[in-house]
């Protein structure tokens, strides 16, 4: 049987089951109570796996979570086409396929053959965890003019080979290759 985790317990970035659907914790806050008597509350801000959704709840100190049935498998990105994003297991061979809705903003940072965690609950792929920085090619940005720098504009518009837009130096030209964070979808340098 699965170990169960208080609520007191869950810490950011944990892995949680309530009533039959994996959550992941965003935030956690302790309130403890002034008066004698008093519950400790914890105030959970958390993702729903399945949904996506974002949301915050309230639980008391010795509620109890079950830990969710969900594995990590590495996998690379292989294209995308009119059922989903498609990508294969490094393990099985498998290709797991993945909807845009699922995906969301995450699918501008996806490269040919990118190395992400697929995450799988009760053995269906739910999501991926994407790594902290990805290379992608500049594929349309304008030149940088000479004194653009004394105006404060040290950042120009540029779009990479997945379509996803970015603020990059005004150095970077067309055809290079960039580091980009992916949770903040900003330049990280040069590759």
């Amino acid at each position: 049987m699965a170990s169960l985790i208080e609520a007191i317990d869950v810490k950011r970035k944990t892995f949680f089951e309530m009533d039959d659907t994996p959550y992941v914790c965003l935030e956690q806050e302790i309130s403890k109570p002034t008066a004698r008597g008093g519950q400790t509350l914890v105030r959970l801000k958390m993702r729903n796996l399945l949904t996506r959704a974002v949301f915050d709840k309230t639980f008391k100190a010795g509620d109890k979570f079950k830990e969710p049935d969900l594995v990590m498998v590495e996998a690379a990105f292989l294209y995308a086409d009119g059922d989903g994003y498609n990508f294969m297991d490094q393990g099985s061979f498998e290709t797991l396929t993945l909807s845009s809705d699922i995906l969301g903003e995450q699918s501008g940072y996806l490269a040919d053959n990118l190395l992400v965690q697929v995450q799988k609950f009760n053995g269906n792929p739910i999501g991926i965890q994407l790594p902290s920085l990805v290379e992608l090619t500049v594929t349309q940005t304008e030149p940088g003019v000479r004194g653009d720098t004394a105006s404060g504009g040290v950042t120009k518009a540029a779009t990479v080979e997945t379509g996803l837009e970015i603020r990059v130096p005004l150095f970077i030209k067309e055809g290079e290759k960039v580091k980009v964070h992916t949770e903040t979808g900003e330049f990280a340098g040069r590759a």
